[in-house]
């Protein structure tokens, strides 16, 4: 049996008035690639933030590697690295591509540049891409903005070996991308799980072709409770009215349609 690598336990996460998360029980097993799913606002990237250390559970606990985290990830070092691919990229529009993968290297070490580069090109070269460190995000594809986010995630410190993440968050990667993107994105997912060090993922996605491709186990959100988890071969076998309903996208069924 593989080991949890992130557990949460009766976790608990509102805004204003509104509960996003109700009491969730949630286990993410070393070297598994695990995909949560449900319609949107139902909690799925805040589960990512809450992993990640970037929110704080109203109630209940998170543990890493069997230690519980105390507030969030600033405030006390994780046992294990943990890092996040945003929606959006999150990329700095006035910094250059080498600036950007290099970035927390550029601030907060004192590695020669050149020394900097020659890492960000290696992996920029893992997500399939060359000849670009020196152009901005606006002179690249939908596409090459998210591999050079995932280069970025994955960027360590030589000088600190705890800097190594060994859980990639993603949230919704393939968002925006036309169908070849979304599968030269999807391929890169499952490779740097095998080659880039970074064995085990949590994947939020919609995306069918994205959540067959990418995930070993899946985990149903709606109501801001876990409705149905299994692996991607039960997700054609299974009689659970929500996952029957959420891959045909029937309007009709136990999730409401938000008009």
């Amino acid at each position: 049996m593989a080991k949890p690598i992130i557990e949460l336990k009766g976790v608990t996460k509102a805004f204003d008035d509104r509960v996003i998360l109700d009491n969730v029980d949630l286990t993410v097993y070393q070297g598994e690639a695990l995909a949560i799913i449900g319609p949107s606002g139902t909690g799925k990237s805040t589960t990512l933030r809450l992993i990640a250390g970037l929110e704080a559970p109203d109630a209940g606990e998170i543990y890493i590697q069997g230690q519980q985290r105390q507030g969030l990830a600033e405030d006390r070092k994780d046992p294990i690295g943990i890092t996040m691919v945003f929606q959006n990229t999150a990329l700095f529009d006035s910094l250059t591509v080498d600036e950007n993968v290099g970035f927390l290297l550029y601030q907060h070490s004192k590695l020669p540049r050149q020394y900097i580069r020659q890492l960000v090109e290696k992996k920029l070269e893992m997500v399939g891409l060359t000849g670009i460190m020196d152009l901005l995000p606006s002179g690249l594809s939908g596409g090459m903005r998210k591999r050079v986010s995932f280069a970025r995630a994955i960027m360590e410190n030589p000088e600190d070996p705890s800097s190594s993440p060994e859980v990639i968050l993603y949230d919704e990667p393939t968002a925006g991308l036309d169908p070849i993107a979304s599968t030269v994105v999807e391929d890169l997912i499952r490779q740097l799980k095998c080659e880039g060090g970074c064995s085990t993922y949590v994947i939020v996605t919609h995306q069918d072709s994205t959540i067959r491709r990418t995930a070993d186990r899946v985990v149903l959100l709606y109501h801001g409770k876990v409705q149905w988890q299994g692996s991607i071969s039960e997700i054609d076998t299974t009689n659970h009215p929500m996952v029957r309903q959420f891959f045909s996208g029937a309007t009709e069924g136990p999730i409401q349609v938000i008009g």
